[in-house]
Formats: structure tokens, sequence, C-alpha cells
């Protein structure tokens, strides 16, 4: 199974009436958001769990080991998890057709349970599709949208619940373009290191306020995402040639203005100034502070928080539980369950 077969399974399981997930609660206090194949990924990559068939179920069981963790340690009363949708990167590759290429070409898990790339890939997948069920059933909303990547759909929805509700939104992700949203009431918790980046802790870490985050991805670019950054440009070069980074806000204008007022004094300025277009690209892609969301897409995004949740599914639940296996990583469901999302204002 390729990409497209991933997008379409979760396409198939998103439309599907009698399950959909919505809902929101009279409480948002405190919000958590979950980037959904992020944390997915990261158990996947490193858990070997085999169930009594043999088959492999670390990405599952360890997701919802995860899920467990985060609500008994952040006590939100609302949870939004949140996953691409089917043709997620069609508007940033519309700007850089080479945005993410070359993924899922290589292994990512380090154990031996899979013999080959392609054997890792559909137990990928499989997993992936049998979460969904598994988070249909419990009172967390589930979001998805097509020609939507879960960044912006994470990017509109803490801004908005942060803004109408003035809700406390922990966004929990290992990926660092969410800390240019770090604010007073938005905070990212990074499962890799086990932090919570505020604005103290952006600023202490990397230099610079969390509003500038964005201009150091601009400038720095992303391997992962095959943005290119200034040739030659380092996080110590970035900040001695611009100290203003780390003294107050600034604009990508300001970084232009600086660099034509100075592009004989060091070749790094006059890459800035040359390769102005492809930097302003660069920002269209990374800024989260105006995800690509259109108006119909915010629409439906905030008509997810202001609708009710459904009752929670026990035995249905279980019989995945009972289908998959996942004793070994959950030990007794049915206290599991009520232990786990007791703390929910969504939870019946």
């Amino acid at each position: 199974m390729d990409k497209k077969d991933l997008f379409r399974l979760l396409d198939n399981i998103k439309s599907g009436d009698d399950d959909e997930v919505t809902g929101t609660f009279s409480k948002h206090d405190k919000v958590l958001i979950i980037d959904g194949l992020n944390l997915f990924l990261r158990n996947f990559a490193v858990l070997n769990y085999v169930n009594q068939g043999g088959v492999h179920v670390g990405g599952l069981g360890g997701f919802l080991r995860s899920l467990s963790f985060l609500i008994n340690t952040n006590k939100p009363t609302s949870v939004y998890i949140v996953f691409d949708g089917v043709g997620s990167s069609v508007n940033r590759k519309n700007l850089l057709p080479e945005y993410k290429s070359g993924r899922n070409q290589t292994r990512m898990t380090n154990h031996d349970t899979f013999d080959d790339l392609d054997e890792e890939h559909e137990s990928k997948v499989n997993q992936i599709s049998r979460l969904i069920h598994y988070l249909r059933c419990l009172p967390v909303n589930l979001i998805m949208l097509d020609k939507v990547e879960a960044d912006d759909i994470i990017a509109h929805l803490s801004r908005y619940m942060a803004t109408k509700y003035d809700s406390k939104c922990t966004i929990v992700s290992a990926d660092k373009d969410f800390l240019q949203l770090v604010d007073d009431n938005i905070t990212v918790y990074s499962p890799m290191v086990k932090e919570y980046y505020t604005p103290k802790l952006v600023k202490e870490k990397f230099g610079l306020p969390a509003h500038n985050f964005i201009l150091y991805k601009t400038l720095m670019g992303d391997n992962s995402d095959k943005i290119p950054g200034v040739q030659g440009l380092g996080p110590k070069k970035l900040f001695k040639l611009f100290p203003e980074l780390a003294e107050r806000e600034m604009t990508l204008e300001e970084v232009f203005e600086i660099s034509e007022s100075k592009y004989k004094d060091n070749i790094i300025y006059s890459r800035v100034v040359f390769n102005n277009e492809s930097i302003r690209n660069n920002y269209l892609i990374m800024d989260l502070g105006n995800p690509l969301v259109d108006e119909g897409e915010k629409r439906h995004i905030e008509g997810i928080v202001e609708q009710p949740i459904e009752r929670t599914k026990t035995a249905e639940f279980i019989k995945l539980y009972n289908e998959d296996g996942l004793h070994h990583t959950i030990k007794n469901v049915e206290y599991w369950i009520r232990d786990t999302f007791k703390v929910l204002n969504s939870f019946k």
C-alpha cells in the first residue's frame, strides 16, 4: 500500500455516517490537542508489541497508552485528535513541488518485526485505520479534512479556542513548527523531549521569542520537509547577523530591510536579498499564524467545537480490543476507559 491507499482508507472511515465523531463540551477550560499521526508514528517506530497472533500492534497499543498518559497527566476538559486528510499536502506542493518528497522510502522501525519496507508500510496503514475506529468509540473529538494538513487544523483550532473561550490549550507533537504558536494560552508538549514549551522555555532553548520562531524556520529551512534554507546559514550565524531576533518580535519585511541595507557586509545578507522570492515562499508554507484553511474549512472546525459529542461506545471498543489482542497493553479495558476519560466533561 502506498500513501494514496492510506489516504483512501482514512477517507472511507471518515465518511461513515453512524460513527461520525464530532463534539465539544460545555466547558473549554483545558484543551488537549493531539497531532495524531505524529504520536502514532512515534509509538509505531519504537514499540515492538506483537499480539498472540504474531501481528505487530505497537503503533495501535502504544498510541492508546500514550493517550491515557496524556489525559491523566494534563487533566483536560476536552481532547481533540487531528489527522491529515486525503491529499493534505496539495496546497503546499502547489507552492513547493518537492515538499515532503522522498518520505516512506526508508524503514522507520528499529526492531526486526517486519521483513521489508512494504510489510512495515502495510502494517502502519492497517494500524492507523484501526486506530481511527478505536477513537470513534471514545469521548474525544476526531478531526480530518480533505486537502488540509493536521498542522493547519491544529493551528486554527488552538487559536480559535484560545481567542473565543480563553482556553488553555496544550498541543501534543514533536513537530517544532508548532512552537511559533506558543503564547500565554497555547503550550506545546513534545513527547520526544518530554517538555512543555511555554514562551519562557522557547526563549531559553532557542534564544528568541516564540513569535520569531517562524522567521527562524523560514531562514533555516527544514530538511525533513524538503524546504531549503539560506545557504551557509546556521543558528549561530543567524543570531550574529540578525541579533534583533533574540531581542524583540520581528517581521519578515524587517529581515529583508536589514539584509538590503547590509548586503555588502556579508554574503548571507546578499543571499537573503537574492533569494527574496523563495524565502517568502518558505514563509507561506511554514506560517501557522495564517494556516492554509479556507473560510469553509474554518467553519467546519469551529462547528465541531460547538457540537455535542457522542456517548462513549464501551462495548464496541472492547470488541475491537479483543479482535486485536491488546490485552498485554491494556490490562482491564473497562476500568481503563472509566479511569482515563472520567476527567473529560464529555464522558458518559
